[in-house]
């Protein structure tokens, strides 16, 4: 079983990463591989509405000058996938954004291949909007007809600076606990 999480955060190694090792962290320890793909210091534009995906059929974006076909790769060869992002303007990033509304076209043009997939949203907030962004990736999953695995309290922490998520116990807590269920969820999965 693997795990593939992807950070949509400008920051390499911030605190959005920080929290997504967290989650890592139990399921490492019940032998699931996990991998990050951190989308920092790339430019991603949204979809262009060219409907290559539904002629090419061949689980890639027509545009390939950005991580998304990476991202779209890794996604569909995995069992679960976390989707990780700082709240901007009480909303998820731009580059996540526009990985999601990409990500959803090339699966539905390829059989739906984000069907029955484990899914998990990770937030870094400074103070407000976690929220609304925990659903704007919640959306994309529930769309995708995903799977979606909950925890203790909803999936973020607090913090600015980076590190300083580390500071929020029950943040980390929540981490822990939506690495733990994701856990149980896949081995659920995946029982003979």
């Amino acid at each position: 079983m693997n795990v593939i999480a992807i950070n949509g955060s400008a920051r390499k190694d911030g605190n959005t990463s920080l929290l997504i090792e967290k989650v890592f962290e139990p399921l490492r320890q019940e032998g699931i591989t996990c991998r990050q793909i951190q989308l920092a210091g790339n430019t991603i534009h949204g979809c262009r509405a060219c409907y290559a995906c539904f002629n090419k059929k061949n689980g890639r974006c027509a545009f390939d000058e950005d991580p998304v076909n990476e991202c779209l790769s890794a996604m569909n060869a995995a069992d679960a996938i976390i989707l990780g992002s700082p709240v901007y303007v009480a909303d998820i990033s731009s580059e996540m954004k526009a990985l999601i509304d990409r990500a959803c076209l090339v699966s539905r043009a390829n059989g739906n291949f984000l069907r029955r997939k484990v899914g998990a949203g990770v937030l870094a907030v400074r103070r407000g909007g976690a929220i609304h962004a925990f659903d704007s990736l919640n959306h994309f999953f529930t769309i995708s007809e995903m799977v979606v695995v909950g925890s203790s309290y909803w999936n973020f922490a607090f913090g600015r600076e980076i590190g300083e998520v580390l500071k929020d116990e029950e943040g980390l807590q929540t981490m822990k606990v939506l690495g733990e269920n994701m856990a149980w969820l896949l081995k659920k999965i995946h029982q003979k």
